[in-house]
């Protein structure tokens, strides 16, 4: 396992986030926010940026006191008019318990970093055919079918796997089986259209439910070509959860173990679990790991997935796009396996159509 360089752009974002939860106001909460998550999409290190342009340049959301604190960071490493705000602010101990839930997220600049350091094993933009995890307009995304396969082939991939959610998450809009029955049709003309260049999987992110068990029966897991399950419930219990991930690896028909812990930067530490023995049982029963790329979740990590590795896993490399500008997060995905030294021929984004294909029809349920 490699381990990412430093990240100042990550250190200034985080500052910045601290210094939006203790704001007053709305707005000023809300611009501090936008300033954190424009410095932690910025593609090159701040301190490139300062050194080409002999000063900080000027950069979309970021204004005077988020440029007082990036210049702070710059000249110390931190920055006192944030630990002196949040000291007067009486949310010391909150913003403590944020800062613990930020471990071994990178920041766009450190995926670039890891996507064109040459010295790390793993897979790479070149070896990738396809991402296996994203949603449309069908439920909680914003973008249609065709723009789907349009910015799929713009990105070179020769299939991808539409993944909406299942009916039983409703916040997410979760689809009915009746809407699912359309959605495939659609599907079908999208790959008539794009024949011969381009395949849209039919796939489904079915919902773990606390026992385990996933929010679709064996004849409704047995309409899609691939199934992701993932939990979206318990995801701040401190209870430990290795019975529920195993139940839902066993479940026939799952093909992948979605955001295995549910993260989220900042938010929540997600599922506890003993993960070698997942990852024992998924390795057994050949269902694939993911590292989720969404920027909030990059779960699992790269401190985490060499352990995957070595239980035997396949792993699954994905965007969790919910608009086309999103399908760029598989580079997080990549970049997180990189470090991780993740064989490409144990990623199954690398693999043929054909290769994939003949995976899926082995889950049978």
């Amino acid at each position: 396992m490699a381990m990412p360089g430093h990240d100042t752009n990550g250190i200034i974002a985080a500052l910045l986030r601290d210094f939006a939860s203790i704001q007053t106001s709305k707005p000023s909460e809300w611009g501090y926010r936008r300033a954190a998550a424009t410095i932690f999409a910025l593609d090159e290190p701040i301190e490139e940026l300062v050194k080409a342009n002999g000063a900080l340049p000027k950069i979309e959301n970021v204004g005077p006191k988020s440029a007082q604190v990036i210049k702070e960071v710059l000249d110390t490493g931190g920055s006192e008019t944030v630990e002196s705000a949040i000291r007067q602010s009486g949310k010391a101990s909150e913003i403590a318990k944020r800062r613990a839930l930020r471990d071994h997220f990178l920041s766009r600049a450190q995926v670039v970093a890891a996507l064109r350091d040459e010295r790390l094993a793993g897979p790479s933009l070149r070896d990738y055919r396809g991402d296996l995890q994203m949603h449309s307009i069908w439920s909680d995304g914003t973008q249609t079918l065709d723009d789907i396969a349009a910015t799929a082939l713009e990105r070179g991939y020769e299939y991808c796997g539409l993944t909406d959610h299942s009916y039983g998450l409703k916040i997410a809009r979760g689809m009915s089986m009746a809407d699912v029955v359309k959605q495939q049709r659609d599907i079908d003309h999208v790959n008539e259209k794009n024949s011969g260049r381009f395949r849209l999987i039919k796939g489904i992110e079915a919902n773990i439910r606390a026992d385990g068990s996933v929010d679709l029966t064996p004849d409704e897991l047995a309409q899609f070509e691939l199934v992701v399950a993932a939990a979206h419930s318990g995801l701040r219990s401190d209870d430990d959860q290795t019975p529920r991930m195993l139940q839902a690896i066993v479940t026939p028909g799952v093909h992948i173990l979605g955001h295995p812990r549910g993260r989220q930067y900042g938010s929540r530490a997600g599922v506890q679990a003993d993960w070698d023995v997942v990852f024992a049982g998924a390795a057994r029963f050949n269902v694939a790991i993911e590292i989720d790329g969404d920027p909030a979740r990059q779960d699992i990590d790269y401190t985490l997935a060499p352990r995957a590795v070595a239980a035997g896993c396949l792993i699954a490399l994905d965007s969790d796009a919910h608009a086309t500008v999103e399908l760029r997060y598989a580079e997080t995905s990549i970049a997180h396996a990189r470090l991780a030294g993740v064989p490409t021929d144990r990623v199954i984004n690398c693999w043929s159509l054909e290769k994939l294909t003949e995976w899926l029809q082995g889950h049978s349920p």
